[in-house]
């Protein structure tokens, strides 16, 4: 079930869907141990297994320092030049659309899946929201972006910051929740 407007998607679950989604975390699962074998020394290489992850071939100029983690993969689209640093969670089930030029700094998380907050609901599925990371984003060490939120073009999200809310572009935001500290420029 989708909601067309935000792109937020309801997986129950006992469903197809649902099946399908763990199937993903299986696949995820079997590659991904192979990807965090890698070290830094065996760039090629971690390009090729990231691209099979993801089913689609990144870009000479992508570079990730493993170890590196998440729940399906296929659901992360890559830019070019994209740095992704070590110990990064991507649970990407509502998608992940990481744009040109964009760094993301050591122990990262973009989650964009979760559960109903109502007790009684919370285990009768997943409800996922996408995430969009545009052009020349530096996501710093620790922050943590929840499903529902775009990082607008040349933003900067501090180190440690949680953003619940989209950040607008030539920003620099900080805090939990993340809120706007200042207008960057060049």
């Amino acid at each position: 079930m989708s909601n067309e407007d935000d792109g937020t998607r309801i997986i129950p679950r006992r469903t197809s869907e649902s099946a399908a989604m763990v199937a993903s975390v299986r696949r995820a699962m079997a590659i991904t141990p192979v990807l965090n074998r890698l070290t830094f020394e065996d760039a090629d290489e971690i390009r090729a297994v990231f691209s099979d992850l993801i089913g689609s071939k990144v870009d000479d100029g992508f570079s990730l320092i493993p170890p590196f983690y998440t729940t399906g993969g296929e659901n992360i689209r890559v830019g070019r030049n994209v740095f992704i640093n070590q110990n990064c969670t991507l649970y990407d089930l509502g998608g992940i659309d990481i744009g040109d030029d964009v760094m993301i700094g050591p122990n990262v998380s973009i989650i964009t899946s979760g559960h109903p907050v109502e007790p009684s609901r919370r285990r009768d599925g997943v409800i996922a929201k996408p995430v969009v990371i545009e052009r020349n984003v530096w996501i710093a060490a620790g922050a943590t972006i929840i499903g529902g939120v775009t990082v607008g073009e040349n933003a900067v999200v501090a180190a440690g910051s949680v953003v619940t809310r989209d950040v607008p572009r030539n920003s620099l935001v900080g805090g939990n929740p993340a809120r706007v500290i200042r207008s960057i420029g060049d």
